[in-house]
């Protein structure tokens, strides 16, 4: 019976061991991300090595630079990575640096907020939009994806986010 119940236990730890969604990367640099809206591609860069492509869901409402809060559109431009989220909603999350000051000032000038909170996130949750480009205005993997770029990339990494 003792046998039965070390057993057990083990095999418990280890079956935890494999779930964790933090993963390690010792791997090249991630120099810089780039993000094709068009094609609904995210690529991974070691200067002008690609490491890894992964294809994505943008935000419901995808042609165009996003102009203010609400309007569901995925930015364009560059920015960097700018925080790292443990604790998303989305599984983890990477921060994009919008909005920039021109990002601001144009919203200024349209007399709206240009809105924040832009991330590559993991996949849906019960009760999101249904079908493709079904986010607010953010990049979407899924969660065994967003593990793999949550290790690769740091803070810091210039993001490039084309049409």
């Amino acid at each position: 019976m003792r046998f039965l119940v070390v057993a057990l236990l083990a095999f418990g730890l280890l079956g935890q061991a494999g779930c964790s969604k933090f993963l390690t990367y010792d791997g090249p640099e991630v120099t810089r991300v780039v993000v094709m809206k068009s094609d609904r591609k995210l690529y991974l860069f070691n200067n002008d090595i690609m490491l890894k492509s992964y294809d994505i869901d943008l935000g419901f409402a995808p042609e165009g630079h996003k102009i203010e809060e609400g309007d569901g559109r995925t930015p364009e431009g560059r920015y960097v990575i700018d925080r790292k989220n443990p604790n998303s909603a989305f599984h983890l999350s990477v921060g994009i640096s919008y909005p920039n000051e021109e990002d601001r000032a144009r919203a200024e000038e349209a007399g709206v907020s240009p809105g924040g909170d832009i991330f590559i996130h993991g996949g849906r949750r019960w009760g999101d939009r249904r079908g493709p480009d079904w986010t607010a205005g953010c990049i979407s993997v899924s969660n065994r994806e967003i593990r793999e770029i949550y290790s690769m990339v740091n803070v810091g990494t210039v993001i490039d986010l084309l049409p």
